[in-house]
């Protein structure tokens, strides 16, 4: 059984699409105005251009300092340099790329003079040291290898362009 629609509902079906019809054949009724004003819009001049801005003259400077020190320049050393540097030119050995502090002395080969210490690195790699070879990141010369500890002379900044010298060691670790 079907039921027939009232008539509130039957009436406001009929107003929806009395509106849509409306609508639709309200939008086909203007195009030619839309038209007829986009072809003015585009006959119309454009808007002058903004000016460019001018640019500025700058003044040319020249740097005529070549009988002066270069400030960047490493190798002076201030009033004390007749005393230690580093050397700049010396090739960096393996262990001058750890802090001391990261370096333990595990053991010694050898005996009598001819010592050898036994330097293990955060890397975990078992590393050779004799006297003359180089450790830590401060210019580290070892002098002495002794059966309990490594002796150096570490190179460091005196505060007023030059280089101090200052002993350090690394002892053997107890386990």
């Amino acid at each position: 059984m079907m039921q027939m629609p009232t008539f509130s509902r039957l009436s406001s079906v009929l107003l929806l699409s009395m509106v849509c019809a409306t609508t639709l054949v309200g939008c086909g009724i203007g195009r030619g105005e839309l038209e007829k004003w986009v072809a003015e819009e585009k006959a119309k001049p454009a808007p002058p251009l903004e000016p460019l801005p001018v640019m500025k003259q700058f003044e040319t400077f020249e740097y005529a300092a070549q009988n002066m020190r270069d400030p960047f320049d490493q190798t002076f050393s201030g009033e004390g340099s007749s005393g230690p540097r580093p050397d700049p030119n010396r090739r960096r050995q393996t262990l001058e790329g750890f802090t001391l502090d990261t370096l333990k002395m595990v053991g010694t080969l050898g005996g009598g003079n001819s010592l050898t210490g036994l330097v293990m690195a955060p890397d975990r790699v078992t590393y050779k040291v004799v006297p003359g070879n180089y450790m830590g990141q401060s210019d580290g010369r070892v002098t002495a290898v002794h059966e309990d500890r490594i002796d150096l002379v570490e190179l460091v900044p005196d505060g007023a362009g030059g280089w101090l010298e200052r002993p350090a060691k690394l002892s053997l670790e107890a386990n």
